[in-house]
């Protein structure tokens, strides 16, 4: 098997970058020996983490994530270890809801040259600080239709997840989850998924939830949503806070073959997701943002979400839209709970 390209590299370099912007919980005070013993088995996470990337034969990938899946869940045996970040542990994403309730981790290795596939788990916070933790195995290779049906964490559509958005309908909590899928050699996927709990405390991904109605042309509700591009092409797709929406790139076939999802690149225009009743509701056209002749986007890809030179632009277009309007100047976009 041939070694990893320059690009691969580049990619990871990326996915460190976003890493690094995404901040823990420190909600409790850790004891001094605690710390120790975090740090003593991070530093074997890391090291094991690093090999899942850069892991010449798909064994030593292969074995590095099992490797990597039993340290870790040592360590989050440990009481209280919902507090400690892990910090070092940077080719890992690690998420904390809004509301503090629970973490994500999420990491990819490279199956093979043409699929990449996604592990993860969810902790949960406990008042003892004892684990209560769920794997989440990654289906969607076994799977032709991933956007119709409600799963479990055993049959999870994978995704790097890089922002959680909290709102709440009738007094349920739904966590918008916002994740990148490197997915095959020429295109890649960036999702949208809700996450529920029902009544056992059990994890949901999906359901209902997003509506087409107010599209020119309808479509059924779909339980989750994505976009799939061009690997060389940057797109936004990311929260807005100022606007209260979902907001990505509209995307076209720059080769007017329609069928083929590695052709498509951002067309200058927006469309979003707005929350109302319960539901992410399409909006079709939410401004205009052309490009200049001949401008092509770049490949920035995971930093565009992390807040990088396209995800400016964005917020730029946006504050252009408020002064329009009449409104104050958006904040910045926001970061995870600490």
């Amino acid at each position: 098997m041939p070694l990893p390209t320059k690009k691969d590299i580049l990619q990871f370099l990326a996915i460190l970058f976003l890493l690094s912007w995404l901040q823990p919980l420190s909600a409790q005070q850790l004891t001094e020996k605690e710390k120790q013993e975090f740090e003593r088995r991070e530093d074997s996470l890391e090291k094991t983490s690093h090999q899942i990337i850069f892991g010449i034969q798909p064994q030593d990938r292969f074995r590095s994530d099992s490797l990597f899946t039993k340290i870790l869940v040592r360590a989050l045996k440990q009481k209280n270890s919902f507090y400690y970040p892990f910090d070092s542990m940077q080719s890992i994403s690690k998420l904390y809801a809004p509301d503090s309730s629970f973490r994500i981790f999420t990491w990819q290795f490279k199956k093979d040259e043409y699929f990449y596939l996604q592990r993860g788990a969810i902790q949960m916070r406990t008042a003892d600080g004892s684990l209560k933790l769920f794997g989440l195995h990654d289906a969607s290779m076994f799977t032709s239709k991933p956007l119709d049906s409600v799963r479990t964490p055993n049959n999870w559509i994978g995704a790097i997840y890089y922002r959680i958005i909290l709102k709440t309908w009738n007094g349920k909590k739904y966590y918008t989850l916002l994740g990148f899928d490197d997915f095959t050699i020429s295109s890649s996927k960036k999702w949208m998924e809700i996450l529920t709990f029902n009544d056992h405390g059990d994890p949901v991904f999906g359901g209902p939830y997003f509506s087409f109605k107010e599209d020119s042309m309808q479509k059924p509700v779909q339980v989750r949503f994505n976009i799939e591009y061009k690997k060389e092409a940057s797109t936004t797709f990311n929260y807005d806070p100022q606007m209260d929406m979902i907001v990505f790139d509209q995307l076209i076939s720059e080769t007017e073959e329609p069928e083929k999802k590695d052709t498509y690149v951002p067309d200058g225009d927006y469309e979003g997701f707005k929350w109302l009743d319960g539901k992410w509701i399409h909006v079709p056209k939410v401004f205009n943002l052309a490009l200049k002749d001949g401008q092509f986007p770049q490949d920035q890809k995971i930093l565009d979400d992390a807040g990088g030179m396209d995800e400016q632009k964005l917020m730029e277009q946006s504050e252009k839209n408020q002064k329009k309007s009449g409104s104050k100047k958006p904040p910045k976009t926001e970061k995870p709970v600490k």
